[in-house]
């Protein structure tokens, strides 16, 4: 569970609030610390932060907003999670009868920063319309289609004049794959742009920050007053909607004339792998809402980019899987050598799409297909050898790390090197010829340095004019795919075929022991269970009155002995629980007066053999109980109880009250026998039994040696961080008109140890719940929209339920005083805070 946030709005109650200015001039900006204070207007800011510095220092919070509106985004800041984490509120009247504002919240530091701009009229359900928007995506078959159909809905959805989709390459260079522009517009597919044109630092912000908006590159921002806060330190803005962008990146958008710009960020597990760049002619700004819907269908297209490349890649795995297998099963069957990788040349060259092999084992060169020369393939090995020798080396440039390759680059221009032994000394390498192409560039990615306004190496090019280079010495690029592929190939080589004969022997060696040891096993448990059951035979024969008793009396013992061996079979010939041998024997033989036997005693594993002779004692006392006993009538009971002695063994109480008069056998039967001497016998344990007149009275042990300790029964999830230590339990009542924040909080109290928890966001819903089932404890929201909690507050003191409310409403908040002494606490809450607040309404 996230922490909810060091810095919330209800400090605000009780310290000055602190105003940051507008960063873009259509909207404003307020940095909400405890200890620092700053101001700025913007054009579009309401009356209120327009006034002068002096007139807002050290007002509190609800002198400057609306109470509803402090209370609406103190509720959503209880939802925000993760360290970048932003949520947004639409429509909200910071100030009553005033027009109202879109909203946008997110933790700065030890500030809370809220953005705000005009709310637009618009009637925008961004839910359903980038639903419709996606399912035009999915529609789409291939990677081009599918960039296309984005970059025209996306112009669809803002309206800017030119849309594109812009994918990074490795070097942090990027290219315009896709476009959809208005007419009479030049056309940008197809061009590629230097790494340079969007930095380093700012494709780290595109990561944290999907959505950034340029309504007019020629309006100038307002600064942030003051720059620092006490401590020394700027307001960190990475997350902020309104911000403006570094003076150089303006300057290039107005070189390339770009009026206004919106960037949406695409990423690929969880990295920045593209842009939708949308550029318009004249300044443009579109609501927050419409830029949310933008930024949904950004996170929605990057969800389907993956899942479509995922799917690419595993047909790509799944056939060099394929063809991996065969060459494995081809070389094991064979028995070949690392020698003999030579014979498999084709199969290896399908594996991975190459142009040559080359193969150095021993000092042996095997080359086939486009290759350096042996003395070129000698000399690359030795490169090879000073490279990590434990992973596979890829490079479509050997000229650029070994100077000797340029001089075969039209044969060899790329390689894929799988080192194959764990010395620095044999490699399967993999070759690519050159492939000579022409990149256009959006101008000249080399261009010199020029002084300009913002010094020497900080000035942005201003010819964007097509600049066609033509690229040589460069091979295809290695996917991800065929990096992995090669490596599962190193891997299978070094630990598969490098030791395929030892293997091998070592394995058949394992193999027959395996089987010898399972055919003597199973000899000696055929022989135990053909004698325990001759004996059986045997002795319920001497002391059977008729040939029906016999019959019974042998069903039903060899009956016990069959479900206790289903019992450990059932686990792989296991332990089995004691607990579940005493319930099973009490439904198969008893059925109905099954639940006349009550167990106690912290559930235990037996061992097989201990297992299947206190199943035969445990067949016999229900036996004799059902027949003679306290289970032969409708009022005894037999309790069986257990637990571990000082020394570990086994317990076994058996105490049977409530029937007829007991007295001692006048003969000794077999199953007499079996419950006085098995146990000793087969366990070297004791067994002692006494015929009472209030019923029958038996005492075993068994040696710690057959006994385990039984898992538990139930097994709770892990939770996602460690919970603070147990105080509630029980059922729960939120009552909460916010589903999310309802949610939130059922999270925290399952934390803190509650069994159950029960939700109503209204007051007709609480009452009824307390009504069907009355909670142990309560959380109650003060405010439910249209009405509040008191009510149900009135009707759990009633009932003597102990219960809290949670407010957004600071200390205004007035408890009725027919309620008296109510804990109350203030949102965002957290674990601690409820923990100590129901602690609290326990002592009222």
């Amino acid at each position: 569970m996230t922490t909810p946030p060091a810095v919330d709005l209800t400090s605000c109650d009780r310290e000055p609030i602190h105003i940051l200015g507008a960063v873009q001039p259509f909207g404003f900006l307020l940095a909400v610390s405890p200890d620092w204070i700053v101001t700025r207007a913007s054009a579009n800011a309401p009356d209120w932060l327009g006034r002068a510095v002096e007139d807002l220092l050290g007002l509190p919070l609800d002198a400057v907003l609306d109470s509803e509106a402090i209370h609406l985004l103190r509720g959503h800041l209880q939802t925000l999670r993760g360290p970048d984490a932003v949520d947004r509120v639409f429509a909200v009247r910071l100030l009553a009868d005033n027009p109202p504002f879109d909203v946008a919240l997110h933790i700065s530091g030890t500030a809370i920063v809220i953005e705000a701009e005009p709310s637009a009229p618009e009637h925008l359900s961004a839910g359903n319309l980038v639903r419709n928007m996606v399912s035009r995506l999915q529609q789409t078959v291939d990677f081009d289609p599918l960039c296309r159909e984005a970059a025209r809905q996306m112009r669809a959805l803002t309206g800017f004049d030119r849309v594109m989709v812009y994918r990074f390459a490795p070097d942090g260079s990027g290219e315009v794959i896709a476009e959809a522009v208005r007419s009479g517009l030049d056309r940008y597919l197809g061009l590629h742009y230097p790494a340079s044109d969007i930095p380093k630092q700012a494709r780290a912000l595109y990561e944290r920050n999907w959505l950034r908006i340029i309504a007019d590159v020629n309006s100038p921002g307002t600064a942030v007053v003051p720059a620092r806060d006490p401590a020394g330190e700027p307001l960190d803005l990475s997350l902020s909607t309104l911000r403006t962008v570094s003076p150089i990146h303006l300057e290039y958008l107005r070189n390339m004339g770009v009026a206004a710009s919106l960037s949406i960020s695409i990423l690929r597990n969880g990295r920045l792998w593209g842009l939708f760049a949308c550029h318009h002619t004249e300044p443009r700004h579109i609501s927050l809402e419409r830029r949310t819907a933008a930024e949904l269908f950004g996170q929605m297209f990057s969800w389907i980019l993956e899942s479509r490349e995922r799917e690419v890649v595993a047909v790509q795995e799944a056939r060099s899987r394929e063809i991996h297998t065969r060459l494995m099963s081809a070389m094991a069957s064979g028995g070949t050598s690392l020698e003999g990788l030579a014979d498999f040349a084709d199969e290896l060259s399908a594996i991975v799409t190459c142009d040559g092999l080359g193969l150095w084992v021993n000092g042996e060169i095997i080359l086939q297909g486009t290759t350096p020369t042996s003395e070129e393939f000698t000399g690359l090995v030795r490169f090879l050898n000073r490279t990590a020798a434990s992973q596979v080396y890829a490079t479509d440039e050997i000229g650029h790390f070994h100077e000797p390759g340029r001089d075969f680059t039209e044969r060899a221009a790329g390689m894929l090197a799988v080192p194959v032994s764990r010395k620095p000394r044999d490699f399967l390498v993999f070759f690519r010829s050159e492939v000579a192409r022409t990149v256009t560039w959006a101008g000249n990615p080399e261009k010199p340095a020029s002084l300009g306004p913002n010094g020497m190496r900080l000035t942005p090019r201003k010819s964007f004019e097509a600049w066609r280079e033509v690229v040589r010495g460069r091979s295809l690029p290695w996917s991800d795919v065929e990096v992995r592929t090669a490596e599962a190939l190193r891997v299978t080589l070094l630990e598969v075929i490098l030791r395929l004969a030892d293997s091998a022997e070592r394995e058949r060696r394992e193999a027959q022991e395996r089987q010898e040891l399972l055919i003597a096993e199973l000899n000696h448990r055929v022989r135990n269970i053909l004698n325990l059951i001759r004996g059986v035979v045997t002795q319920s024969r001497s002391h059977a009155d008729s040939a029906e008793t016999f019959v019974e009396v042998v069903g039903s013992r060899i009956q016990a002995l069959a479900r206790a061996h289903d019992q450990v079979t059932s686990g792989n010939w296991g332990p089995g629980s004691l607990r579940d041998l005493i319930l099973l024997e009490a439904g198969a033989y008893l059925g109905a007066k099954a639940d006349r036997v009550k167990l106690s005693g912290t559930d235990v594993l037996l061992e097989p053999q201990a297992f299947t002779t206190l199943a035969l004692v445990v067949h016999e006392l229900m036996t004799n109980s059902a027949k003679y006993g306290a289970l032969c009538d409708t009022a005894g009971v037999v309790e069986v109880c257990w637990e571990r002695d000082a020394l570990d063994h086994l317990v076994i109480h058996w105490r049977e009250s409530g029937g007829p008069a007991v007295q001692a056998p006048t003969r000794r039967g077999f199953g007499t026998t079996l419950i006085e001497r098995s146990i000793p016998y087969e366990l070297k344990g004791e067994a002692e039994v006494h015929y009472e007149l209030s019923g029958l009275r038996a005492r075993f042990t068994v040696p710690p040696a057959y006994v385990r300790a039984a898992p538990p029964r139930e097994v709770r999830p892990i939770e996602q961080k460690p919970a603070a230590p147990v105080q509630l339990d029980g059922t729960v009542l939120v009552v909460e008109d916010n589903m999310i924040i309802a949610l939130e909080a059922e999270e925290v109290l399952t934390a803190l140890g509650a069994d159950a928890v029960d939700m109503a966001a209204s007051v007709r819903e609480a009452l009824r719940l307390i009504e069907t089932s009355p909670p142990d404890r309560a959380v109650l929201d003060v405010n439910l929209g249209s009405e509040t909690s008191v009510a149900v507050a009135r009707r759990l003191a009633e009932l003597g339920i102990p219960y809290v409310f949670a407010t957004g409403y600071g200390e205004s908040f007035k408890i009725p005083p027919d309620l008296g002494v109510v804990p109350v606490i203030k949102k965002p809450y957290e674990a601690d805070t409820l923990r100590h607040a129901f602690a609290a309404a326990a002592t009222v």
